[in-house]
This record gives structure tokens, C-alpha cells and sequence, in this order.
């Protein structure tokens, strides 16, 4: 059974680096004010091997005062211009292993969503997804964004920008019809005074198909089109335009194909709780979606 509405999404946890274009990723989850957000926590973490000379000794004061004065003025010229938002912001600097920091901190604030980012991408180069990331969308219990505003990408021979500044319009959500999902589909309410539409995909596998004769196929493709109507009928009922969409092949290249040929803003995965099929799903689908997608990647527990 599906988990209740958590109503809206008051608080964010906002971690950054002060890579390229981070204010202005800060800048586009902002439109989620209109759906109720009231409070961002600004947070950047030092890590602990920058300002140690030796390991589990020596420590550089200096230098790591340093490193934190330098972050709270860059937050705190972020606020002044953002001061026209009714938006609360708070300021959340430390030193310590960023994952663990970032984790700790989403707790002690209480935060609904945690954002993160990605390394820059360069041209001609794949998106680089750390492996911090990776451990973060494993261990959190809410869930993860990983924003991208700016991404350089590949279309055909031509390589092109991609600017995500409206990353709710059009999420498209991939299900296994599994608990998790059920948990992703609720998240959507969330936003949902955002969403001009969704997209429901689900991706036949060869693990499904392999070996099948064309009748086993046909009643496995109509249950999955059956499954995919309820979702869709759902959606509808809550007010939202939706469309389901049955796919067969590599899961990770068909969600990436689906999101670009539907042009979806926003990615959106759920996280299963197996430890079997956790390995595959987060460290192989979900790990691999976020590294190669060109859109924002929203992972939910």
C-alpha cells in the first residue's frame, strides 16, 4: 500500500561546492515556493583531508577558518540577492567527511528533500556522478535531488547546452510497480501545483522477455499496459495530465531515451529498501540514470 501524502515541501536541504552555475540552480528551486516552501538550509562542508596535513593528525586551523569565512560570504551574497523571496534562508557550514555531514545535518534541520549537484561537465565528457553521491542516495531516508542547471551534451555529431530551469513542468517517473515506487508516485503530489504532465515508463526487460513465445509476450505486455493505465487513471484523479509509456530493452538507456523523445525536466526514481535488489538497482539503474542524464535525477526512499 502506498504511503500517506506528506503534504508539501516546507524545508531544503541545499548542499553545494560553489561549482559553475550553483546559485543558479538555486534560483530554479525556488519556483517551489508556490507549492509551499518556506525554508532553505545552505550548506557547505570543508573536507576534512583539505585542512589536515597529516592523517587522523595534525589539523590547520588557519586554514580552515579560512575556508569557512570564505563559504558564509558567498551564502550570505547569495541571500542579499535573493532577498525579494519570502523564503527563509539559514546557513549550515562544517568541517568534516561531506556524506556523513550532509546526512546529519538533513536530520537535525528535518528537511523534506536533500539537493545535490554533480561534477562539471566538460565537452565531449560523460556527466561524473562521485561516488559520495552514490552513498548518499543509499543511506538517505528522504529523498535526493541531484539538480543539474547547465549540462553540455551530445545530440547526434553536434554537441549543445542544456539549461533545466523548469525542472518540475514534465517529470517522467519509471516503475517496477514495486513499494518504492508507489513512495516516488506520492512524492509527485508534492509538486504537483507545478507539473504540466507526467510521464509513466516502465521497461520489459530481457530478464522478462528472454526465451518468452509470442503469447506469453502479448499477456505480459497487456498486464503491463493494464498496470500502466491504473497509474495513468490515478494521476488523473488527482488533477494531473498523465500519459503511460511501455518499453522494452535496456532499462537505463529506454529511461533516457524515453525522457529525451518526450522532452521530460525531471527524471524520477524510486529506491527500494532489498539489499539484493538494491545493488542492482541503485548501484546499477539508478547510479548509471543520474551519471548519464542530461535532466535533473530525483531518487525517493
Amino acid at each position: 500500500m502506498a504511503s500517506q501524502s506528506k503534504g508539501p515541501i516546507r524545508k531544503i536541504l541545499f548542499h553545494t561546492r560553489f561549482r559553475e552555475h550553483a546559485f543558479q540552480a538555486l534560483q530554479t528551486l525556488l519556483q517551489l515556493q508556490s507549492v509551499g516552501l518556506e525554508e532553505v538550509i545552505l550548506t557547505h562542508i570543508v573536507p576534512t583531508e583539505d585542512v589536515s596535513f597529516v592523517p587522523y593528525g595534525g589539523y590547520l586551523k588557519e586554514q580552515a577558518d579560512r575556508f569557512v569565512a570564505e563559504a558564509r560570504i558567498r551564502f550570505e551574497d547569495w541571500i542579499s540577492q535573493l532577498a525579494g523571496t519570502e523564503i527563509r534562508f539559514s546557513i549550515r557550514i562544517d568541517i568534516g567527511q561531506p556524506n556523513a555531514r550532509i546526512l546529519a545535518i538533513a536530520q537535525e534541520e528535518n528537511v523534506d528533500w536533500i539537493i545535490t549537484g554533480r561534477k562539471k561537465r566538460t565537452l565531449l565528457e560523460m556527466v561524473y556522478v562521485g561516488s559520495h553521491l552514490l552513498d548518499i542516495l543509499r543511506r538517505s531516508d528522504r529523498p535526493v535531488l541531484m539538480h543539474k542547471f547547465m549540462v553540455e551534451c551530445e545530440d547526434t555529431c553536434e554537441p549543445r547546452f542544456r539549461v533545466n530551469d523548469r525542472i518540475f513542468a514534465r517529470p517522467l517517473i519509471a516503475t517496477d510497480w514495486s513499494e518504492p515506487c508507489l513512495h516516488a508516485r506520492e512524492e509527485l503530489l508534492r509538486f504537483a501545483g507545478l507539473i504540466e504532465a507526467v510521464h509513466v515508463v516502465t521497461i520489459l526487460d530481457e530478464k522478462q522477455t528472454e526465451g518468452r513465445n509470442g503469447q506469453i509476450l502479448g499477456q505480459i505486455k497487456s498486464e503491463q499496459q493494464a498496470s500502466l493505465d491504473g497509474w495513468r487513471e490515478w494521476f488523473e484523479a488527482h488533477g494531473l495530465k498523465a500519459e503511460g509509456h511501455l518499453s522494452a530493452g535496456k532499462a537505463v538507456y529506454e529511461i533516457l531515451r524515453l525522457a529525451r523523445d518526450y522532452d521530460a525536466t525531471l527524471i524520477v526514481l524510486g529506491r527500494t529498501g532489498k539489499d539484493w535488489f538494491e545493488q542492482y538497482w541503485l548501484g546499477g539503474v539508478s547510479h548509471r540514470v543520474a551519471e548519464k542524464s542530461e535532466i535533473p535525477v530525483l531518487i525517493v526512499p
